[in-house]
Formats: structure tokens, sequence, C-alpha cells
């Protein structure tokens, strides 16, 4: 008999219009890790915050066994004094406080009502120092990096003595250093017998560290798989998320590209708060109608600095340079004029600037574009009704209506209400900026769909991506960008991982 430490029996969740979970079921063993994995809106996220509290007993069908225990959770408390905690994919750190406020924020090392913060520094040293974070406990968590921001909530949550860790997308907005470093830590909890349960639409990372997978579709359990033996793919996980084969993972397309829509030079920012130092650094290039060019480049490159930096200038001070559209010199003075000169740009935080994520899908798709849409200063509301149910056809996205809101959407389907925004300005030249972070492979594909139809149409497209195969299978030629300056610039037929890497890190100490 197997040394279960979680049986999740018949869940079901609704929400009104629909219908989360049915009937899935869940084991998982004793000092695993175990990996959930499914397209957006499956249900992953769904089916933790159950298991967490987050959605508290009689809010959901069904019967969850922890720890040989029948659980009934009236929240998250109830979980966490069980030895359950979950870390959620928005950080959910106070970055005004220190790590150390932070590690034991509502669990205070306290005495007689008075925080000891001798032993509130010291206790969070050592679990500082158990993670492998070289911080100080009293340096303010805003301060530090995300990589090291995720390692400040796993010390967290193994100061409640955990058990069972749940982490939702843990990788996503990590680099390839921190990423490797964050699941080295996870092994050695594996090895301390604390049981990991990975949300993940990395397939490498998961078939990397992975004892079992469990995959879920459309709020169902489809079926669980050991890793043992080392038979389980990448195109197996796939064919079990999508219930398909994906022959390729990229769409085809033959680009049919035109004139010079768009041309920087000798483009130069200073960094807002260091105005000395230059991110960006006398880069250039050219956009053509009809292609999908790539810009390529390591953390801290530069690559969302010269784009934000193009879009009406929204970072960086001093900013120096030409920018041509069409061949006749234009001044962006600020987002408007942007707009106005047709350039779109659909950022890499889509919850955090690219979404009004309390508002509903029709108001965010015309946000942008409201003199579209009014007279006399009165919006046309059956039009804009009108517009926003058309994108929510053409582009798939799945919601009952366009008055859903867009914070209950899933993260493929966000993406899409983003795109739908900026498609609507009618540009002629649209930055993307990791238009596929955090998004299945099922919905990625459908990204590059849309992609490809956008440069078909005769717009110039601006991929930037941390995923050098994305980039690769998509763009008709690529940049590479190292330190703020353009190092590379290769077609597709002649760009390789290898050849873009040794440009990415041109001129690194």
């Amino acid at each position: 008999m197997t040394d279960d430490i979680l049986h999740m029996r018949g869940i079901t969740k609704t929400f009104p219009g629909v219908r989360a979970l049915h009937e899935v079921s869940l084991s998982v063993r004793r000092g695993e890790i175990h990996a959930i994995c499914g397209e957006n809106g499956a249900g992953k996220s769904t089916l933790m915050k159950v298991l967490s509290g987050v959605y508290p007993f009689g809010s959901y069908e069904g019967r969850i066994e922890f720890d040989g225990e029948l659980c009934r959770f009236g929240g998250i408390k109830d979980s966490e004094d069980a030895g359950i905690v979950i870390i959620h994919q928005e950080l959910a750190l106070c970055p005004q406080l220190s790590i150390a406020e932070n590690i034991f924020l509502g669990n205070e090392r306290a005495s007689r009502g008075l925080i000891d913060w001798n032993r509130t520094n010291h206790q969070a040293g050592e679990l500082l120092r158990r993670v492998g974070l070289e911080e100080s406990p009293v340096t303010q968590v805003a301060d530090i990096g995300v990589g090291k921001q995720q390692l400040v909530e796993i010390a967290k949550a193994l100061s409640k003595k955990v058990k069972l860790l749940i982490l939702d997308e843990p990788t996503a907005a990590l680099n390839d250093q921190d990423s490797a470093h964050l699941l080295d830590l996870l092994r050695g909890l594996r090895d301390e017998g604390i049981t990991c349960v990975i949300i993940s639409h990395k397939l490498n990372e998961i078939i990397d560290i992975a004892d079992s997978i469990t995959i879920i579709r459309d709020g169902q359990t489809i079926e669980t798989l050991e890793m043992a033996g080392g038979q389980v793919t990448e195109d197996r996980i796939i064919s079990g998320m999508v219930g398909r084969d994906l022959d390729h993972r990229f769409p085809p397309h033959e680009p049919n590209i035109g004139e010079e829509v768009l041309r920087i030079e000798d483009w130069t920012v200073h960094s807002p708060s260091q105005p000395d130092r230059q991110v960006v650094s006398k880069a250039g290039l050219t956009l053509r109608r009809g292609e999908i060019v790539g810009l390529a480049g390591l953390m801290g490159a530069g690559r969302t600095e010269l784009a934000m930096s193009l879009f009406g200038r929204t970072y960086g001070v001093g900013i120096s340079g030409r920018v041509y559209k069409e061949g006749r010199e234009v001044h962006i003075r600020n987002v408007q004029d942007a707009v106005k000169l047709g350039i779109a740009y659909a950022t890499e935080d889509r919850k955090r600037y690219g979404l009004n994520l309390i508002e509903d899908i029709k108001r965010n798709i015309s946000s942008v574009s409201l003199g579209r849409l009014s007279r006399n200063g009165w919006v046309n509301e059956n039009e804009e009704y009108r517009v926003a149910d058309q994108f929510r056809r053409s582009m798939n996205i799945k919601a009952p209506s366009v008055q859903s809101v867009v914070g209950k959407l899933s993260g493929g389907n966000q993406q899409k209400v983003v795109l739908s925004k900026w498609i609507y300005t009618d540009p002629d030249v649209l930055i993307l900026d990791e238009p596929t972070r955090g998004i299945d492979v099922g919905a990625k594909y459908e990204i590059y769909t849309i992609i490809n139809q956008l440069a078909d149409e005769g717009k110039a497209v601006l991929v930037i991506s941390s995923e050098l195969p994305e980039l690769l299978g998509l763009c008709d030629r690529i940049y590479t960008l190292s330190q703020g300056r353009i190092t590379g610039e290769l077609p597709r037929e002649e760009a390789t991982q290898e050849r873009l890497m040794y440009h990415m890190t041109m001129g690194q100490e």
C-alpha cells in the first residue's frame, strides 16, 4: 500500500454559469514532487484553492483527506495549521516591509504582546540560509528581485512547519539561473520529506523534476503519469493536455514582407532611478509590413525598456535618437502620440499594466479606443458591446459573454483580451512583450496564429520573448540585445539558439 499524504475525491466546483471542476480526483504520495498540468482554464489553480481553503468547505462538493484526516477547511489558516501552504503565482509579499517581517507576518515572534526583533531576525536568517538566499533579514523586499522573492515565500512557508507545499507557476517570471536554483531547492525539500505540488506550463522543467504528473483537462482528471523510467515526453504530456497530438508547435506561415514601416536610429535611454546609467545605447532597428521580428536578450538586457521608451516614453529619462514612420521622422512625446501614429504595445505584465481586472471584457477592449465609439462625449454602448463580442468570437475568448469580469479569466484568455484591445486601435506596428508568458501550449498556438494573421494583414509585429525556441519558430528576423546594445541581426534561416546566445552574451563579463 502506497503512503499517500493527500486524497482529493470527486471535487466539483461551480461558479455562476461555469463549472470549473467536475468529479476531480487527485492522490499525492508523501515526500514526492507531484506536478499538475493542463491548459489555461483547465481548473488547476481552482483545485489548489479548494485544497488550501481559499474556497472553503461548503463551496464545493467532494472529499479531502490529508495526512490521514478528513479535512473541512474554512479558510487558509485552517489549511496552514494542518501543514498545507500555497504560494500563488502573484507573490503575496509586502514590498515596504523587511524580509524578516514578511516571513513572520501573521506568525510574529512575540513575547508579552511585543515583537522580539532579535528572535525574528535570527530565525529569519536561519530560514534564508536553508533556502540558499544570501540576504540580510532586514533588507526590504522591494530591493530584491522576483527570483529572490520566490525564495522568501518558500522561507515563509517553512516557518509554518509545512508538510505539503503548493507552488503555482513558480518559475513563470524567473530567468534560467533563478529557475534552476528554485528547482534545486525543491529537490532538497523533497529529500527532507516535504511533499511538493507544482503547477507549471514549462514542461521541460516538469519532466526534469516531477516524480508523477496529473493532467487536468476541461475541469476533469484525465490521467496520472509516473515519471520513473524516463518514458514520458513533452509530446505525451501535451497530447493529454489538449486531447490531441500537436504535430507542430508553431502554425505554418509564409511571410509576405513589404516596405519599411518603422525605423529607429541611435536610440538611447537612461534609467529613471540612475540618470547617469544608460539602459539602451544607440540602438537601431527596422520593421517592415507583414514581417514578424523578434527581440532576444538576457534578463536586464534592456528589451522592455527599449519597447516602453519607444511607446510614448513610458519608461526612461534623457531619451534621444530618431524615429521614422514610413520614411518620415516623427516625434513621440506620449502614449497618445504613439497610438495616433499607429504604434501599439502589449505589456509583459498584463495583470498590472495591461488590464483592468475588476472590469469586464467589453470595457477593457474599448478602453484605448473610446473615441471610435463615442459621439458628442457619449459612448455608444450598443456598438461597444458589438465590437467586443466580435473580438470574443474571432479571438476565441472563452467566456460566457463580454460582460464577464477579466480578472476571472484564465491567463490565455486575458492575453487575448489585451491583444483585442490593441488590435482594435488598428495599429501599423504592434509590439508584443512576452505575449505567451504563463500560457499553456494550446493557448500559445492560438496566440501564434493570431500573430501570423496580423502579419498577413500587413502589420509589422515586434515580439519580445525570453524563450528562444519561440522566437526561432515564429519570427522572420531576430535582433539580439546585450547590455542595452543591439549586437546582432539574424534572418530566420541563419538563426539558431547557439548563435542567438552568442550575440546575447556579447560584451558580458
